[in-house]
């Protein structure tokens, strides 16, 4: 989000809501929501599905719906081009269809996943972007077969959540590149077996994996 604040690759517009990771409880839905209702513990999506358009029905595309993949100039709601946040009158933009450093926010309903109501709600924001991200992106797209070595590059939460899925998949070997050597104790937990810090070593760091 201080990437967006910082107006970084993408056109300013202000003031509006950033966050975009976050889990809740649904106040209210509107006309025609079938699939939520008060009460539901959710998590907010900044890549939604409307489930219609043909990304949506592909496998191989599903993150890339038409009507609702990531817009981060879009400040208003697709039904009527319209805020739903204002503070003295004065409109207030919403940030990729999730707004979520609010104590309310207002979404569409393909931004919005249900999830279990037993799920602690402190503790599963990350699902809704950094550990599916990294997750899904080993899982889905890397798809490492049983027995190959997987290298990741950062130990945050997406990098964690990779390894996390080539550990699933069966890899042997979970090489982590970082330059923060505490975070490798911890790393373990989620299937990282080896740990490379870029400064130890005076040549290129895909050398020193390769070797």
């Amino acid at each position: 989000d201080v990437y967006y604040w910082e107006c970084k690759g993408y056109t300013p517009l202000f003031p509006r809501i950033l966050g975009h990771e976050a889990s809740g409880i649904v106040e209210s839905v509107g006309e025609g929501v079938n699939d939520l209702k008060p009460g539901d513990h959710v998590l907010p999506i900044f890549t939604g599905e409307c489930k219609e358009c043909r990304h949506c029905l592909s496998e191989e595309s599903n993150n890339m719906c038409e009507l609702l993949r990531i817009n981060c100039d879009r400040g208003v709601m697709l039904a009527d081009g319209k805020t739903r946040f204002s503070i003295n009158g004065k409109p207030i933009y919403h940030f990729v269809g999730t707004s979520t450093f609010s104590q309310y926010t207002v979404v569409h309903v393909g931004q919005v996943a249900k999830i279990s109501p037993t799920a602690p709600l402190d503790k599963v924001c990350p699902i809704s972007c950094g550990i599916c991200t990294g997750f899904g992106a080993t899982v889905n797209v890397a798809k490492p077969k049983k027995g190959q070595t997987v290298a990741v590059f950062g130990l945050g939460a997406v990098g964690l959540a990779a390894a996390e899925g080539a550990r699933v998949c069966g890899a042997s070997r979970i090489i982590a590149v970082d330059v923060n050597p505490r975070r490798f104790e911890e790393a373990k937990r989620f299937g990282i077996t080896e740990f490379v810090n870029p400064k130890d070593y005076d040549k290129p760091v895909q050398e020193v994996i390769v070797e």
